[in-house]
């Protein structure tokens, strides 16, 4: 093994080795047990960053870990077409060319899209790759390749021979920039500040006026009513009245609804049923007119009269001008909203009446509902399933047509003779009702989370019965952030219900975001993103891995530290470092062969270690508890194997005449190699690379089985005989730093015990407790025979360890060291009373500077004493 740990000479090589060896690939074989994950496809345009990172090295650790536990795993790749960023991107980068979509029409677009694929849609593969994911790349799939395309068609055609899938005119999210429709899961809602503009409607019958206040003035245009509570006391005279709209001069009802809120605003609504979706509802309820004035780019149509052909914002003010000057505006209070943005271009979306593409919801949730109840499906932590229920509880039929041209185009046909909709997986021979064979296919395209929600079961094989559908599915666990619940959680449990009559998962492992070492989001705008490929490239893949799952919780956010990587680069390298001076000592030994009862206290106290790390670890990763099994192993690995057991093994290891050096040696690999298993699944490379140059008979760790508890291995009593003495060492360490001797500086200690079973213990360990407590010679005795007066001393239970004061310090000089601390604390102390004294430091200094003078007052003091009583004892020796 090199000297010094460097991933960039390993991880590639032997991640090389593994797709080689096809140690990732899945066939089925019915005499193992199967797990199974689906990988949450990336899209096409994506550039690895720390979600990804996160979701994948989560995912990689259940992967590896079930392969050492003897199971058939599958970890299914794939990415996405991801119609609308593919698309806008695209776009982007042909009008830096000076082209638009129409210019190239819809065929030459979509070859370029396909060509687009072809070129970035390896490129997050790649990088996922060099991460360590070890998911089956054999069994790569594409939203959009043919199989998937194929089930795609199959769902739409089954849903709407069902009568789920529908068209109609109903109020969607419309995106001016993007110009589609988007579903409320892409619809962002944040806070911002805006106004409140309260405007008067005349009564027609000239008895006055009715105040309704509005965030968006320009949609008064489209108004076809106003509305107030049935039950408002202060309107129930105008229920049933007629109000002139201001600008239009269209007389317009006042109706009585329940939606209205009497304590908001003025409890009057003014009703725009094209352009809000609860305006919507009412108007169905009382029939009223949609007037949709908005047109696609967020201009006013012609329906908004003087206003027609200016953007939203501009009519916006203009109308607000316009109201003032004829009297009809009362005020305008500042108001904070919530504002739906298009979550892909931060655009605000405009709620608009349009005929679309719709997926009947209440059927297709209502088993959804049912399985997270029943227990057939899991979110954990179990507080995110409280969010899936919400969402499906209050669902609305999901739009499901876009206006764009990349992605699965809706297989609807129109009779050019009759108009009539032929619903069909290929180009109908001829219309059902007129029997003309000239149809034309509808221009939108599918929404991509319609694709998305069949991932468990299209990559399968389905609709075809596959050996691999029959077999893999349903999956094991779904690995996702809890900012997709409804986008595509929700869509697969309802699809796999749906199509193939079970869950598509058994559990959603639920984690949180990666922020900044501030807590705050990453992002573009703050320029606070970290690229894991350059953290990989520095300090190597397992020190990313090992940094973003240590302290991880499910469901909750984590914040990524540079100091945290190097921490995980340092642990990695103590590992190496242990195992090459194990090589160094097995240098030149045959194969070493030895048995239990041939091992020492000290043998057997991390033997029974490491197996209960194996049971504990286990446990823990059956829970999805991985930061809380990967701090043991960190723990484990450094203090426990590092820091105290190879200390403890090294005098026999130096002494070739040790009858018990075999035993040491034996143990040292066996309980290396069983910590190397447990730590695999998080750190893959480092421990493969170790493993493969510390034994022969294996020639991956990747398929080595996984450590399991041995009755035969746990060794309670040298387990506590071990902690005794390591409590006497850390006491011992302790005093001496304490009295600042320095570890080259040896004494004698005398263990003290009047039980035979302490004495023993110490006896059987004084050459390890004489190493590792700086000891030059250790004496095991019952009384205090031969013990001087003035030892310092120090208590573990059932025993008193003594150390000769005279040959931990050299007195004259402790003393004069001593002499020179009393004289600095005596300035300290002076200085401090003299600033606390002046009067005009007490009245100007703040409150805080004259509190931390006086703690600085106390404790010079209290360190002057303890050195004035230490130098009074000293004096009397």
């Amino acid at each position: 093994m090199e000297k010094v740990y460097d991933p960039s000479k390993v991880e590639d090589r032997l991640y090389q080795k593994w797709l080689e060896k096809k140690y990732f690939h899945a066939e089925v074989d019915r005499s193992r047990k199967p797990f199974t994950i689906v990988i949450p496809p990336p899209n096409i345009t994506g550039q690895l960053h720390m979600g990804h990172a996160l979701d994948n090295t989560l995912q990689d650790i259940l992967i590896r870990w079930k392969r050492m536990q003897g199971y058939n795993t599958l970890w299914m790749p794939g990415t996405d077409h991801a119609s609308i960023a593919t698309e806008v991107k695209i776009v982007q980068k042909m009008a830096e060319e000076g082209l638009t979509k129409q210019d190239l029409g819809r065929q030459g677009f979509l070859k370029r899209a396909w060509a687009w694929k072809e070129q970035y849609g390896g490129t997050i593969i790649k990088q996922l790759q060099k991460l360590g994911s070890s998911c089956d790349w054999d069994r790569e799939r594409f939203t959009m390749d043919e199989g998937l395309s194929k089930a795609v068609l199959e769902v739409f055609v089954r849903l709407y021979e069902k009568g789920w899938i529908y068209r109609g005119v109903k109020i969607i999210n419309w995106c001016p920039v993007c110009q589609t429709t988007i579903s409320d899961a892409e619809v962002e809602h944040v806070e911002k500040g805006g106004h409140f503009w309260h405007i008067r409607y005349p009564m027609k019958d000239g008895s006055g006026y009715i105040q309704i206040a509005t965030t968006r003035p320009e949609t008064m245009l489209g108004d076809t009513a106003v509305a107030v509570h049935p039950e408002d006391e202060r309107y129930k005279d105008f229920i049933g009245k007629t109000v002139i709209l201001p600008l239009v001069n269209r007389e317009i009802p006042v109706v009585a609804d329940e939606y209205v809120d009497r304590e908001f605003g003025t409890g009057v609504v003014k009703i725009t049923p094209a352009h809000d979706p609860n305006d919507f509802e009412v108007g169905l309820r009382h029939n009223l007119p949609q007037i949709n004035i908005m047109n696609d780019d967020g201009t006013l149509n012609e329906a908004a009269g003087k206003y027609a052909g200016l953007d939203r914002y501009e009519a916006r003010k203009l109308i607000v001008k316009d109201l003032e000057e004829q009297g009809y505006l009362v005020k305008i209070e500042d108001h904070v909203h919530n504002v739906g943005l298009h979550d892909r271009c931060n655009t605000v979306i405009e709620p608009m009446i349009k005929m679309q593409w719709f997926v009947k919801m209440e059927e297709l949730a209502k088993p959804a509902i049912e399985v997270l109840k029943n227990g057939k499906l899991r979110f954990v932590p179990e507080r995110f399933g409280k969010v899936y229920l919400h969402w499906l509880e209050n669902i609305r039929d999901w739009c499901i047509s876009r206006q764009l041209w990349w992605g699965h185009r809706i297989p609807a046909y129109y009779c050019d003779q009759c108009g009539h909709i032929e619903v069909a997986k290929e180009t109908p021979k001829a219309c059902s009702k007129c029997g003309c064979t000239s149809f034309k296919q509808d221009e939108d395209t599918l929404d991509t989370w319609f694709s998305s929600a069949l991932w468990p079961f299209s990559t399968l094989g389905w609709p075809d019965k596959t050996e691999e559908l029959d077999y893999f599915y349903p999956t094991d666990v779904l690995v996702t952030g809890y900012d997709i619940i409804f986008f595509w959680v929700v869509r697969m449990v309802f699809s796999g219900l749906e199509q193939m009559g079970d869950v598509p998962f058994k559990d959603v492992l639920i984690h949180g975001l990666v922020r900044d070492s501030q807590g705050r989001k990453m992002s573009k705008s703050l320029g606070n993103g970290v690229d894991p490929l350059e953290i990989i490239e520095k300090y190597g893949a397992d020190a990313l891995r090992l940094t973003l799952v240590t302290g991880n919780a499910p469901g909750n956010d984590m914040r990524f530290y540079y100091e945290r990587v190097e921490a995980s680069r340092n642990f990695g390298n103590k590992i190496w470092n242990a195992t090459r001076f194990i090589l160094m000592n097995l240098e030149g030994e045959d194969e070493v062969q030895v048995k239990l009862e041939d091992l020492t206290a000290a043998d057997k106290w991390i033997l029974s270690k490491v197996n209960t790390l194996a049971k504990e670890v286990t446990e823990n990763m059956d829970k999805y508890e991985l930061g809380i099994a990967v701090s043991k192993l960190y723990d484990f690995f450094w203090e426990e194997f590092c820091d105290w057991y190879i200390e403890m093994v090294k005098p026999r290891l130096y002494n070739k005449e040790d009858n018990t050096r075999k035993a040491a040696l034996w143990t040292l690999k066996t309980v290396l190699i069983n910590a190397l298993k447990l730590l695999h699944p998080y750190m893959p490379f480092i421990t493969e690379e170790i493993f493969t140059n510390i034994q022969n008979e294996e020639e991956t760790i990747m398929l080595s089985a996984w450590p399991e508890f041995k009755e035969e291995w746990k060794f309670s009593v040298e387990e506590d005989e071990i902690e005794l003495m390591k409590q006497a060492i850390r006491n011992i360490r302790n005093l001496r730093a304490e009295m600042n001797v320095p570890p080259s500086k040896k004494a004698k200690l005398i263990v003290v015990s009047e039980d035979d079973k302490v004495l023993d213990i110490f006896e059987r360990g004084k050459v390890f407790f004489a190493s590792l407590a700086y000891g030059n010679e250790v004496l095991v005795q019952k009384d205090k025979t031969g013990v001087d007066e003035d030892a310092v001393s120090t208590i573990i239970p059932g025993a008193t360890i003594y150390i000769p004061f005279a040959e931990l310090v050299d007195i004259s000089k402790e003393i004069e060291r001593l002499q020179k601390e009393k004289e600095k604390l005596i300035k300290e102390v002076e200085r401090v009373e003299k600033k606390l004294s002046n009067k005009g430091f007490v009245e100007k200094a703040p409150q805080n500077v004259i509190e931390e003078e006086k703690e600085k007052q106390v404790k010079y003091k209290t360190m002057l004493e303890q050195v004035e009583e230490r130098l009074k004892a000293l004096s009397k020796k």
